[in-house]
């Protein structure tokens, strides 16, 4: 008579995006003190899309190509933060970075999956042969 589903089991709660946060606001206060607050907000973003990226893929942290290939994605970064010339305070900031921060987050989840395409298909050749 009555659809009586038994309570489920609590998962507990997942602070990922407060544990980035709390890396990234130090970090944030760092790079304005030591240069300006537009290129701050370059560095979280590029430093807040990786970690977010890690998140997502975190069943590959036992791979040493997987954190081979976060080194490699970060030391690609560098330019992007201190070479390239953001915008000084001029304008919407969330419209000219949310474009970005997307396409990065998208550009780091796509060279970490060719990244496990290939490194898989080499572990497994090997099993094999």
């Amino acid at each position: 008579m009555f659809d009586y589903d038994p309570p489920k089991e609590k998962e507990p709660a997942d602070w990922t995006g407060l544990k980035i946060v709390g890396i990234l606001a130090p970090v944030f206060f760092l790079v304005t003190f030591l240069a300006n607050a537009d290129m701050a907000l370059g560095a979280c973003i590029v430093l807040g899309m990786i970690m977010v990226a890690i998140k997502i893929r975190w069943n590959l942290r036992r791979h040493l190509w997987f954190w081979s290939m976060i080194v490699f994605i970060l030391v690609l970064h560098v330019p992007l933060v201190f070479m390239v010339r953001w915008p000084q305070g001029k304008g919407p900031t969330l419209l000219y970075t949310m474009p970005i921060g997307i396409a990065d987050f998208l550009i780091i989840l796509g060279a970490v999956g060719l990244a496990e395409r290939v490194f898989k298909k080499d572990s497994s050749d090997d099993e094999n042969g």
